[in-house]
């Protein structure tokens, strides 16, 4: 919905892309995906706006974000909104699909999920910079929330080549904390299928209304084919613990944990020194313990000299997308500059 009738609304254009580098994956995902972006109001092909790609949470896909949402604005809305009052400049946005057969991405790439790193920045932005008068290096911006605000802050730790600024909502990190505790649910699940993956798996596509715990379950088997897959395994899904005992497995578990952002950020301080601007936030409810690992990210930032901006806010882990509204300015005015 409109908060703001008086303002111009920008165009969302509707694009097919066909991967490459998705081909084959484990999950015979499709390879053909449609691809939404949003191009400001009063668009001219004279100018070069900057570019942000939106990387989209768990169980989501760039569409979620262009739907019409009842009672709050959905993205572009929200853009034409905060573009019209004046809180930012104009910018072209990208809301590629990156939802897969276990219901989300975490944008890197995996042999159990797939070439997700290499879809978004070899094959997404060089598409939108094809087409539209957009990005280009210094001027190319990721961010997201939950599983998207991980994409962000791991995209901005591993391919400042590519992006030049990153804003982080609520991203997963601390992974003893926001996946590990709950290992024992998941394999309660596992259990009503006779611990296996496959039949939960299936299962889980057959079910007329999946339950909450069902949905977080498959969240951690394809957090299992993303950090640490095994394609010997159905689906790549090899899990950290034990079956029956929940015994961590500590040669698995430290697959996870090297893609851990706050175990990551040393090696990658470098890279993250060459970004224009990082923006971090949570709220400091949040369900998952998410808090927990942005301000260990927060310290480790401040201990290496990282410059960056962190905030927390009185909220949880659900229908936060009004911070959106404070990133997405923060993001516009560091690729303008």
């Amino acid at each position: 919905m409109r908060r703001n009738r008086s303002v111009a609304q920008g165009d969302l254009r509707r694009f097919t892309v066909e991967s490459q580098v998705l081909k084959g994956n484990l999950l015979d995902d499709p390879t053909v995906r449609e691809l939404r972006v949003y191009v400001p109001p009063g668009y001219d092909e004279a100018r070069r706006y900057p570019l942000l790609v939106d990387v989209v949470g768990f169980t989501g896909s760039g569409r979620s974000h262009t739907n019409w949402r009842p009672f709050t604005e959905n993205a572009p809305e929200r853009l034409d909104r905060l573009i019209g009052e004046g809180a930012m400049g104009p910018v072209v946005v990208a809301f590629p699909d990156c939802f897969t057969r276990l219901g989300g991405n975490q944008y890197i790439n995996s042999v159990g999920m797939g070439r997700y790193e290499d879809y978004l920045v070899d094959e997404i932005v060089p598409f939108v910079e094809d087409r539209l008068a957009c990005g280009g290096p210094g001027r190319r911006g990721i961010f997201g929330k939950s599983s998207g605000g991980y994409g962000a802050i791991v995209h901005g730790m591993r391919r400042s080549d590519v992006w030049a600024a990153l804003a982080c909502h609520s991203g997963d990190m601390a992974f003893d904390l926001c996946y590990l505790v709950d290992m024992p649910n998941t394999l309660n699940e596992l259990a009503k299928h006779e611990r296996s993956i496959e039949k939960f798996v299936t299962s889980f596509a057959q079910s007329k209304k999946p339950k909450e715990k069902e949905i977080l379950a498959l969240m951690n088997m394809a957090m299992a084919a993303t950090y640490d897959p095994d394609p010997s395994q159905f689906l790549g899904i090899r899990l950290p613990v034990d079956l029956e005992t929940c015994a961590l497995i500590p040669e698995r578990w430290a697959n996870w944990l090297a893609h851990d952002p706050v175990r990551m950020v040393d090696g990658c301080a470098d890279n993250l020194r060459r970004l224009k601007a990082i923006y971090i936030d949570c709220g400091s409810e949040d369900q998952f313990h998410l808090h927990y690992g942005a301000r260990q990210l927060h310290r480790a930032l401040d201990r290496l000299g990282i410059a960056h901006t962190y905030e927390e806010f009185p909220d949880n882990h659900s229908d936060v997308d009004y911070r959106m509204d404070v990133s997405l300015p923060f993001l516009e005015k560091a690729l303008s500059a």
